[in-house]
């Protein structure tokens, strides 16, 4: 499975709401400004996040967007689910012999358990000065 930049840009809009949940509205301007990313595509994966019920929008002056829910609430899978669709790996598995069914089963259901125990919150006070695993790159 391969996380698109709609995923992985979704992700980055949603940890910086988490980091300042609390605090108030934050522009996706801003957002994509401290992240060097386009703010027009930001604007494309807020809509179905909204949708979701996982961020709100607040108009005026000083408007902007905000998590719907506590950061502890949300997952990192419901988020990739919005923006990415079903967490699968191979696309027909039921036509599979029942080994190779049997095996992308268990893969998808190591990344969907790592997906649904991530939290918002824990991706939000990861310490970016710690060093990476290895592994993490590699899933």
């Amino acid at each position: 499975m391969k996380i698109s930049t709609k995923g992985r840009y979704g992700l980055t809009i949603m940890i910086h709401l988490a980091k300042q949940h609390g605090k108030g509205p934050t522009s996706l301007k801003q957002i994509a400004k401290e992240n060097k990313l386009s703010e027009h595509y930001l604007e494309q994966l807020a809509s179905p996040l909204r949708n979701a019920g996982l961020i709100k929008s607040i108009r005026g002056a000083y408007g902007g967007y905000m998590l719907a829910k506590d950061p502890v609430e949300i997952k990192a899978g419901d988020i990739i689910r919005v923006l990415e669709g079903p967490i699968t790996p191979v696309e027909g598995i039921e036509d599979e012999e029942p080994a190779k069914q049997a095996l992308w089963l268990r893969i998808r259901d190591a990344v969907k358990n790592v997906l649904d125990t991530t939290t918002l919150k824990d991706l939000a006070e990861h310490n970016n000065d710690q060093p990476q695993d290895a592994y993490m790159f590699y899933i």
